[in-house]
């Protein structure tokens, strides 16, 4: 896997490359990361990537002539590659996406800046537009490294066990369920007894109750995209009657009061 990232602030991407988990499959070969300066396409003798927009209004907007040249100058993987802009127009970014992305052999990302970029570049130089969430950000280089950490720990041999990436939040549109480690006992709270057991069939069980427990409560709207199996099924009928109970139980509480 290549990743080409386009941006007027290469130096940013120096701490994603050469630390943690990405630094990791970097130094392995496992994939490979290339910083564009976009500035270097720029002309001009203060080398300019923005300019003010057509039509008035406050902020610039980057020029279109220094990304395409940029975007043109990015050797071409043999394989399956796609160059995408993130914008926060663009369509919301998704394990799903992560999934498909990490499929590819090269992946180019070009990071806006300012007001926006030029609309043509969108339109006619980019494969595709994502966005990481409904919020502004200064920039496209945050974004970027969002896209290359979340596809780079998809792809095989990146993370230590073969089941890492299987068993996390939005795999299969559950959230993930509880994790404990050493000490037993931590300012009173203790770790559930179900997880020292040793029983591996019970331990499943109760992980994926609390999974699904958990998305019930703080993402319902990802039951709605859930493949649930007959298991699945009878697990999030046993929480929600749970729920209908405990909540009836506290208003009947709260009316004795």
């Amino acid at each position: 896997m290549r990743f080409d990232i386009l941006s007027i602030f290469p130096e940013i991407f120096g701490s994603l490359i050469n630390y943690g988990v990405i630094g990791r499959a970097v130094k392995a070969g496992t994939i490979e990361i290339n910083v564009v300066n976009i500035r270097d396409y720029a002309e001009g003798a203060h080398l300019m990537t923005d300019d003010r927009p057509f039509g008035g209004g406050d902020g610039m907007v980057m020029k279109p002539e220094p990304i395409v040249r940029a975007l043109d100058s990015v050797p071409k993987a043999t394989g399956e590659a796609k160059s995408i802009l993130l914008t926060p127009q663009g369509k919301p970014f998704d394990q799903a996406i992560a999934r498909s992305l990490a499929k590819l052999e090269q992946i180019i990302l070009v990071c806006g800046r300012y007001e926006g970029v030029d609309e043509r570049v969108g339109s006619n130089y980019v494969d595709a537009e994502l966005s990481i969430g409904d919020y502004i950000l200064t920039g496209g280089e945050l974004p970027a490294m969002v896209v290359v950490d979340a596809v780079t720990r998809l792809i095989p041999g990146v993370l230590g066990g073969a089941r890492s990436n299987l068993e996390e939040s939005f795999e299969d549109y559950f959230l993930e369920y509880p994790h404990y480690t050493r000490p037993r006992i931590f300012q009173g709270h203790e770790v559930p007894e179900v997880l020292l057991s040793g029983d591996h069939g019970k331990i499943e069980i109760w992980r994926r109750t609390q999974s699904i427990r958990k998305t019930l409560k703080r993402r319902p709207d990802l039951l709605e995209k859930a493949n649930l199996s007959e298991t699945d099924k009878g697990i999030l009928e046993q929480v929600k009657r749970e729920q209908d109970e405990f909540a009836d139980l506290d208003s009947r509480q709260s009316d004795t009061e």
